[in-house]
């Protein structure tokens, strides 16, 4: 994987050191995205409670996923484009600040109107916060070392996806599901914090009239890239957003926590692995995360009463699934060239909108055929998503990476 730095790279005074990651300034990257997907994903295993506090269904309550998915989809490319000259800092910090206010207001409230529309505001804050992450990584990183410092800014991605569920569950059975909304606020302070100390602050820059979206979409690769993102991202919502009731047809209701904590220590353990070879190897990570998540997914349709084999095939998915915002977003740099900047916010876009796709699909599978009927849709779209993805040998996921 080569990274094509933009020419909004950091000056001499940000620099790195000559081959070595600024880690801590890289850790304040992953821990912002960590806060933008705990946020998002936090209701998740919360449903039941908060229904019941909202005088709603599961399914409508469901909804507080989608509507903040929706949000950072709807607002990823217009709020970047209005925060392009301002410091990235500046930006990092105010969508940070959004994050904290509109959790701490959703602990708060028992209407399911207002709910949704905090919901919505807290994903316009990670709208401003997805398209910065990948971007802010390669300037800080040096020549060479752009794709290990994405993956480890995008880490958080999935490792707040992995434990979104089981921290928000652990979090209400101690004080309620408000107490997971106030943890979660307070941990974004803190991160705020750590980002003023420690993320420099690089100047913004106008978005280059060549750089229109009509413009990007053309780019040889990238739309394979976004429709492969797409359907896999669908797919991993229909089941990870209804994750509690899956197992609970499969009569694992009671070990829905340790499913989740084999998925999120098998997420970092990706992480790790990819991020160590993905410079080099990322159609052959790629390939293989879409495979390996499709023959997890099969094993789910198939499986009963055997718990083992659930846990293998969550793990599974875990792992396939733990790299994969680093493997398409560095796919996206690598095809886009000095139009990176704008098609990363497009793919955060494509992101985001396919997570509220999964998540409102998934409701009305769930609703209307059955929680069975969300496995066998989710193997349909992989199966598409890896057939692009070995199909782009030439530009979006090229034969060389």
């Amino acid at each position: 994987m080569t990274i094509t730095e933009s020419s909004n790279g950091p000056s001499p005074a940000t620099a790195p050191r000559q081959g070595r990651l600024p880690g801590k300034a890289l850790f304040g990257l992953f821990l912002a995205g960590f806060i933008s997907i705990l946020t998002e994903c936090l209701p998740a295993g919360l449903l039941p409670e908060m229904s019941r506090t909202l005088h709603t269904s599961i399914s409508l309550t469901g909804q507080t996923v989608t509507v903040y998915a929706l949000a950072t989809a709807l607002g990823a490319i217009p709020l970047a484009w209005a925060t392009a000259t301002w410091p990235r800092r500046h930006v990092l910090q105010l969508a940070l600040a959004v994050v904290a206010v509109t959790n701490t207001l959703t602990a708060l409230s028992d209407d399911y109107t207002l709910t949704m529309v905090l919901r919505f505001v807290a994903g316009l804050g990670t709208g401003l916060i997805w398209p910065l992450l990948g971007g802010y990584a390669a300037q800080l990183a040096p020549e060479g070392r752009q794709g290990r410092a994405i993956a480890i800014a995008l880490a958080g991605t999935p490792i707040g996806l992995a434990l979104g569920i089981p921290l928000g569950t652990w979090l209400s059975s101690l004080g309620g599901w408000q107490l997971a909304f106030h943890a979660s606020a307070a941990v974004t302070v803190m991160t705020m914090a750590w980002v003023l100390v420690t993320v420099p602050n690089l100047p913004g820059h106008p978005v280059d009239a060549r750089f229109r979206i009509g413009r990007v979409l053309v780019v040889p690769g990238l739309r394979p890239i976004l429709f492969a993102l797409a359907t896999y991202m669908i797919a991993h919502n229909l089941l990870y957003t209804y994750i509690t009731d899956l197992l609970l047809q499969l009569g694992m209701a009671d070990q829905t926590g340790w499913v989740l904590f084999a998925f999120g220590v098998t997420s970092v353990l990706s992480v790790l692995v990819v991020g160590t070879h993905i410079d080099r190897h990322l159609r052959k990570l790629a390939v293989s995360s879409t495979l390996l998540f499709g023959a997890s997914v099969l094993v789910l349709g198939i499986v009963a009463d055997a718990p083992v084999l659930v846990y293998v095939a969550v793990a599974a998915w875990g792992f396939a699934f733990g790299s994969s915002p680093s493997l398409f977003i560095g796919a996206t740099i690598n095809a886009s060239g000095e139009a990176a900047n704008v098609a990363q916010s497009i793919t955060i876009t494509v992101f985001s909108a396919s997570i509220a796709i999964g998540g409102f699909v998934g409701g009305l599978l769930l609703a209307g055929l059955g929680t069975a009927s969300l496995t066998w849709a989710a193997l349909i779209l992989l199966i598409i998503a890896a057939t692009t993805v070995i199909g782009g040998a030439r530009y979006a996921f090229p034969k060389k990476g």
